[in-house]
């Protein structure tokens, strides 16, 4: 590293003018759809309690219910409850958008027995992880748009109903021959119709709903993985962020420390490189290569599919040099 490049490359570092500002962090949105009954909320509690280290908020799409008027309510029965026309969309949509962008939001407080909003509603923060759960949450097209992922919890009808009944019954007071006639009047054929063809646009399917713990487990896994990919990644597909550890972050505030000296700035900042030129080896293509050990076993190993060429651009790529030398012996540097 010549002098003229360490000069520039540690006024870089210390001041920090080669790192960019970081974009605000996207929450991870989760749709839960299904049939009415089908175990969605014990799937989203389910998701809640296995990702307690993270903060989860859930929106309920049933707190978008419109409040029924006096006409309305004097015929209640033969209101349509799972015909998306029940929902204020536009509502629900200007919540999510203020919630992804980073602004605390009041959800409406939907009184089922009412049928009414009661209060101001529910003042919800932003989080890093928003599942909103619904039975149409994927019929619109806008609001599946917001979704990072979706989930349709797929139950048989038979359960559905006989825990439909329990629920109406226990909990919004309401007689069994009441949700009877409105299952056969509007909840099934809106099922069919609305609920059931958004289907097909869930990106998993839970059989079984809540009793379904692979598939749980498997969305669990998936939700850690997205949520531990640097938001650049998400941006730039092609970027690789490398983990950072206290190994490394100790290096970095060696190099950034204005008392360092020259020498240490040298020796920790060719550490770094390495570890850079390292990393990046390892998003090269490679074939698989079967050898014999010295006590005669075989190794299923691998080798670059193709001969390396180093690219330095001039004074930033000159500093990687060496590191990159050091891992590629023999290797060909073209200087730009």
């Amino acid at each position: 590293m010549d002098s003229e490049t360490l000069s520039t490359f540690s006024h870089s570092i210390k001041n920090g003018s080669i790192s960019a500002p970081d974009p605000p962090k996207q929450p991870f949105v989760i749709g839960v759809a299904g049939g009415t009954a089908s175990g969605k909320t014990t799937v989203c509690n389910m998701i809640i309690s296995q990702l307690h280290d993270q903060r989860v908020v859930l929106v309920n799409q049933d707190s978008f219910y419109h409040s029924l008027g006096d006409d309305t309510l004097a015929e209640v029965y033969d209101y349509n409850f799972d015909h998306p026309d029940a929902f204020n969309t536009e509502l629900l949509l200007s919540c999510m958008a203020m919630l992804k962008n980073g602004r605390a939001v009041n959800i409406p407080d939907y009184d089922f027995k009412t049928h009414k909003r009661i209060g101001p509603g529910c003042k919800v923060n932003p989080s890093d992880i928003i599942i909103l759960e619904g039975i149409l949450v994927l019929h619109d097209s806008r609001v599946r748009d917001l979704m990072n992922m979706k989930i349709f919890v797929d139950t048989d009808s038979d359960l559905r109903l006989a825990r439909r009944i329990q629920r109406d019954t226990v909990e919004r007071g309401r007689n069994i021959q009441n949700v009877l006639d409105q299952y056969a009047r509007s909840v099934k054929p809106s099922f069919e119709e609305f609920i059931l063809p958004s289907k097909k646009y869930a990106d998993v399917i839970i059989p079984r709903g809540g009793d379904n713990d692979v598939a749980i487990d498997l969305i669990i896994q998936h939700i850690r993985a997205k949520l531990g990919q640097h938001h650049l990644c998400s941006i730039y597909p092609n970027v690789s962020v490398i983990h950072s550890t206290f190994q490394m972050r100790g290096m970095h505030t060696l190099v950034r420390d204005v008392k360092t000296t020259k020498h240490d700035f040298v020796f920790y900042a060719d550490r770094l490189i390495r570890l850079v030129v390292e990393h990046g080896l390892g998003h090269l293509p490679f074939t698989e290569k079967q050898i014999t050990t010295p006590t005669g076993s075989v190794y299923p190993g691998v080798v670059f599919c193709k001969r390396l060429c180093g690219v330095s651009v001039i004074r930033s790529g000159e500093s990687m040099e060496n590191a990159l030398r050091a891992c590629c012996k023999g290797i060909n540097i073209v200087n730009l």
